[in-house]
């Protein structure tokens, strides 16, 4: 069945789930690394720049191919299955899967080149040009020249002497170990002191993966799961591997690692600057031991208990209990790290956890990355007011993340933060953008955006004393709490 776009904008499409239908748009990757890809987004109109995503989910559509294809530049008639998203995480309405480019002759495999060809052909040299309605410079690759459009009117925050600007959760540079065994952990860097310095972010917690290799994303809704069990020794060895990956990126964009509250407040102001951070303990594979281990060899000192996948330590926001929350494995790592000077993070976690968590500790607990809602969803990684509570009632901190699930654009970012500080006080929120962690693009996409954030947060009513403290004072408070 052929559809236009007018059946996408009007909803008409919801109708359609399940439906083979064709349609055609211009293809905007989000991955300008591969030569190849097999997801994208495909827009109705043609974007003004490689880089461009659009703002609104019923002018695009996610597309699932069953092959990779190669990026193009002129228009593409694709078919495939429709599916009409519900609640979906990034805000997308609809997704193609399963998709084939319909037309298979001769000269539209002509039409096809590689990414070099795609960069070179100036399609995606406009990044600082985009119109109104798009996003600026979303691809990893376009980090350095990324720009947002900010108002001369707008209010700016100043920063006074010595203050820390401090993202709670970063994957910047890309040091995830690829899910791709292919690529695996050859996966190339990407630029990531040079956006830190042009937007003026620090410090980032630099934050490795250890499920990699045993989750994915589900294949009905883009969100990662655990899809079998470990190898003994496999989650451990992956560890290994993302440690070293995190230190060759420091060592190559020479960021400097932080690993007590002296050198953090001594080179922080300098910049770039990461704590080495873990997001879900698995690389444990239970033995407590091994946070020594992580401390001493790696200079691990933020570590975040679960990810995707139900681990020895407890339960996870996404998947149905097992634990009943934290369990007591979980609890000698929380003591552990508490006699080490690690940060605990309870980020993933299910409010049982986070409540066992905030009884055992004697330090003060994050929650890296996540929004307030007041009914989450069955498998929502939103917070409650409540969760949120236990945190500031350890004199934790929050952060607030930027999904496009979420917020639909900063200001709606900034408005989210507004909530969080009502709810717990703004001494207990501070950010974390999931850098390079989103499938879908988020609204925070480049720490050169950061200024805009912070415009954002004084027009939502902060004042700048607490924009300093949301922006990284909050977290400095608990750095130096618990790590010393």
């Amino acid at each position: 069945m052929q559809i236009d776009w007018s059946t996408i904008r009007t909803g008409d499409a919801d109708r359609l789930h399940g439906t083979a239908i064709d349609i055609s748009g211009w293809m905007i990757p989000l991955d300008p690394q591969a030569d190849a890809v097999d997801y994208f987004l495909l827009s109705a109109d043609e974007p003004c720049c490689g880089g461009c995503v659009p703002r609104n989910p019923l002018t695009s559509i996610e597309v699932q191919m069953a092959a990779p294809l190669a990026p193009q530049a002129e228009a593409l008639a694709l078919r495939g299955r429709l599916v009409c998203l519900l609640d979906d995480p990034a805000g997308w309405r609809y997704r193609l899967v399963d998709a084939v480019p319909v037309d298979q002759s001769p000269q539209a495999s002509q039409r096809r080149f590689s990414r070099r060809a795609f960069l070179a052909s100036g399609a995606a040299l406009g990044l600082t040009a985009c119109a109104p309605g798009h996003f600026a410079g979303y691809t990893e690759a376009h980090d350095e020249t990324a720009q947002t459009t900010q108002s001369e009117t707008a209010p700016r925050w100043q920063a006074p002497a010595g203050a820390l600007t401090i993202d709670m959760h970063s994957h910047g540079g890309r040091v995830i170990v690829s899910r791709n065994p292919v690529i695996g952990a050859n996966r190339p860097f990407i630029p990531l002191s040079a956006p830190m310095r042009a937007g003026g972010m620090n410090v980032i917690c630099l934050a490795i993966v250890t499920d990699t290799t045993v989750t994915r994303v589900a294949d009905n809704r883009k969100r990662f799961e655990a899809w079998r069990e470990p190898q003994p020794g496999e989650l451990y060895a992956l560890g290994q591997t993302e440690f070293l990956r995190a230190h060759q990126l420091v060592e190559r964009e020479q960021i400097r690692v932080v690993t007590n509250t002296a050198s953090l407040t001594a080179l922080g102001p300098q910049g770039p600057c990461a704590i080495i951070s873990a997001e879900g303990a698995d690389f444990l594979e239970g033995q407590v031991d091994r946070v020594d281990e992580a401390y001493t060899k790696h200079q691990l000192r933020h570590l975040q208990l679960t990810h995707y996948r139900v681990n020895e330590l407890g339960d996870i926001q996404t998947e149905p209990p097992v634990h009943g929350g934290l369990t007591d494995i979980g609890a000698q790592v929380v003591q552990r790290c508490n006699a080490l000077g690690i940060v605990v993070d309870v980020a993933h976690g299910t409010y049982d956890l986070v409540k066992r968590a905030a009884d055992t500790s004697t330090k003060p607990l994050v929650l890296s990355h996540s929004a307030l809602a007041t009914h989450p969803g069955a498998r929502s990684r939103l917070i409650t007011p409540d969760h949120a509570r236990v945190i500031a009632g350890t004199g934790g901190i929050i952060g607030v993340w930027p999904s496009s699930g979420t917020f639909h654009d900063l200001h709606a970012m900034a408005e989210g933060v507004k909530r969080m500080a009502d709810v717990v006080g703004v001494e207990h929120v501070g950010l974390g953008t999931d850098m390079l962690g989103f499938i879908s693009p988020p609204v925070f996409r480049s720490y050169e955006q950061l200024p805009d954030l912070a415009s954002a947060l004084l027009q939502a009513g902060f004042s700048q004393v607490e924009v300093g403290a949301i922006l990284g004072g909050n977290y400095l408070r608990v750095f130096q709490a618990s790590v010393g």
